[in-house]
């Protein structure tokens, strides 16, 4: 075969290496990378199980071989962009997510009220609505971690507003830590892939219940209201849930939860930011970077002069 790639054909190797699996990203010499689960590795190839298929990759085209740490997220390096991506992630029951991405959840707190986000970077870079931290100059956040005798709960005091619009309703904001602490952080995954009747859960602290989960489904993934597109979701969305996560059952952000409908009879009517509008306030983050001395979100430019 002219390709440096083939499928591997021995069943017995899978097997035998199948118990050392373990995912990686495999960067090729020529450019690109595989990322999969490690079955074999030796002087002379490595083997990767990419899901649908295995591959067998001659150890001359490698320039390296990166293991995940033992407990880390698997990801794909975005640069400057401040989030993640997993093309390997699958469907898992929803109480298993829970425990592996729960505590990448947290809670927004400012002198006005409370709200939820969740980060994306583990420098400390976190998404909320801007209307949880709008108009406010104190913010604390609370991330709960699991520690050795239970949950471990901390709260940080220095939070920065590095991006915010009021229009999309978003806003980034980050944990000076004033050390090398590290979050974990969650996938933003694609919302244009969704569809009718997907489930769909949210993790968040409506009403101050911190770590509350909600599960439903996507009634319309690109609703309307006001200008904006919104996905339309039976998940249960109330005060507090704002800025928090709404995940696919692959542990992906598809959607910044953001309201519901507030009505004599009416339920199940949350709504949702689609990710795909998230990942686009963060591409042009520098375009609604946060003026500390403007009381608007973003910086303001002055009208140009009307000639008489």
């Amino acid at each position: 075969m002219n390709s440096p790639f083939f499928r591997i054909a021995t069943a017995a190797l899978i097997i035998a290496s199948h118990a050392a699996a373990a995912p990686a990203t495999v960067e090729l010499n020529q450019g690109g990378a595989v990322r999969g689960e490690i079955l074999a590795d030796t002087a002379e190839r490595v083997v990767v199980d990419l899901g649908f298929s295995v591959l067998t990759i001659p150890r001359e085209v490698i320039t390296r071989v990166t293991k995940d740490a033992p407990g880390a997220a698997p990801t794909t390096a975005v640069g400057d962009e401040l989030f993640r991506q997993d093309p390997t992630a699958r469907p898992q029951a929803v109480k298993d997510l829970v425990n592996a991405i729960g505590d990448r959840v947290v809670l927004v707190k400012t002198p006005g009220g409370l709200g939820s986000g969740f980060m994306i970077h583990e420098d400390g870079y976190l998404i909320t609505n801007d209307h949880v931290i709008a108009g406010e100059s104190e913010i604390t956040i609370t991330v709960f971690g699991q520690g050795n005798k239970g949950m471990d709960k901390k709260t940080w005091g220095n939070v920065r507003i590095v991006a915010a619009n009021a229009e999309m309703d978003l806003a980034l904001l980050k944990i000076e830590t004033g050390d090398k602490t590290r979050f974990p952080t969650v996938p933003l995954g694609a919302s244009d892939e969704l569809r009718q009747g997907m489930p769909v859960f949210a993790i968040g602290a409506p009403l101050g219940l911190e770590r509350t989960v909600s599960q439903g489904i996507i009634s319309l993934k690109n609703r309307v209201e006001d200008g904006h597109i919104f996905i339309q979701t039976t998940t249960q969305i109330n005060p507090g849930n704002s800025g928090g996560p709404l995940f696919n059952l692959k542990g992906e952000v598809v959607g910044v939860n953001n309201m519901k409908i507030v009505s004599p009879g009416a339920e199940g009517l949350g709504f949702a930011i689609p990710s795909d509008i998230l990942k686009l306030f963060l591409h042009n983050r520098e375009a609604f970077a946060f003026d500390p001395a403007n009381p608007n979100s973003g910086f303001r430019y002055n009208r140009p002069p009307r000639s008489k």
